[in-house]
């Protein structure tokens, strides 16, 4: 492998954490919103104006041409199974977000990266180094000392959000096969017009008409939304599931910052120890990755 190969192949991969780290902050913003959300309205309302707004984007990005496209794609029927993943395991964690703490949702939440490096060896046919292994474990570990889920016990609630981790975890996997043969915009059009139709339905006999604090919440809810599947989609294609899967555990520190500042939930001292833990994986990808590169 060249020189300009190896450099090039880096720095794709380096694309990919940054979008999707970024695109896991965003979701997590989103997460604060529709929690504040769900006190008011149904998670089927909430999930119809998400997609709908980034429909509304797209058609004004792309035009008649790309619904066109995305109607024609080969990975239609792929992606209706990946959408419908993702539906499942969005209804199991946002309606257990009426029970649990914000931090509590991420915690549990966070079997997801463990399961989707498993997966991606089976499904995915990926090498995962060993040392990718260590920091999903010191991810997890990291987010086990900030929470303690333990506390919990098994309820209703947890045993939603465990279905929400393994369910998000199959459709990342899917994702990442998907990402690779079809254009992201294709990818948005298709994802959100499953969630609109299936959404609609219920919504018509479930409606409770928003405020207009709540319709402007919708739509942020919406943008946000767009924006972070967008990185996320385009994070996906440049770098394998297994490299990506530990930034997720980002989330946790956002959800302790978000929820600090609009529930004013105090961090103890446990959750700074979790970051760090969470930093430090994070540090070990990109570090392993740089050095693997070198050799």
């Amino acid at each position: 492998m060249t020189n300009a190969v190896v450099l090039d192949t880096r720095e794709k991969i380096y694309a990919g954490i940054m979008l999707t780290g970024v695109a896991y902050f965003l979701f997590s913003v989103q997460d604060a919103s529709i929690k504040l959300l769900v006190t008011g309205l149904t998670v089927w309302q909430i999930l119809f104006f998400r997609s709908a707004t980034v429909l509304a984007g797209c058609a004004m990005i792309g035009g008649r041409e790309l619904l066109v496209q995305s109607a024609r794609s080969p990975i239609v029927k792929a992606m209706l199974l990946r959408s419908f993943l993702t539906l499942l395991a969005w209804l199991c964690f946002y309606s257990a977000a009426k029970y649990l703490q914000l931090a509590e949702l991420t915690t549990i939440y966070f079997a997801a990266p463990v399961i989707i490096t498993i997966m991606s060896i089976f499904i995915l046919g990926e090498k995962v180094p060993l040392v990718r292994w260590v920091a999903v474990l010191i991810g997890f570990v990291g987010v086990y000392i900030a929470c303690d889920p333990s506390k919990l016990g098994i309820t209703l609630p947890v045993a939603m959000v465990l279905a929400a981790a393994f369910l998000w975890a199959l459709a990342i996997v899917l994702m990442r096969k998907i990402a690779l043969q079809e254009r992201t915009m294709v990818q948005l059009v298709l994802n959100n017009a499953f969630f609109l139709v299936i959404a609609g339905v219920p919504m018509a006999f479930l409606w409770q008409t928003p405020t207009w604090q709540e319709a402007l919440l919708l739509m942020i809810v919406g943008s946000l939304g767009g924006v972070a599947q967008f990185m996320l989609f385009e994070g996906m294609k440049r770098a394998p599931v297994s490299v990506i899967a530990p930034f997720e555990y980002t989330s946790l520190i956002w959800a302790f910052a978000l929820g600090y500042a609009i529930w004013g939930d105090i961090p103890r001292r446990e959750v700074f120890i979790g970051a760090a833990l969470i930093f430090l994986a994070g540090v070990v990808i990109i570090a392993s990755e740089h050095l693997r590169k070198r050799v």
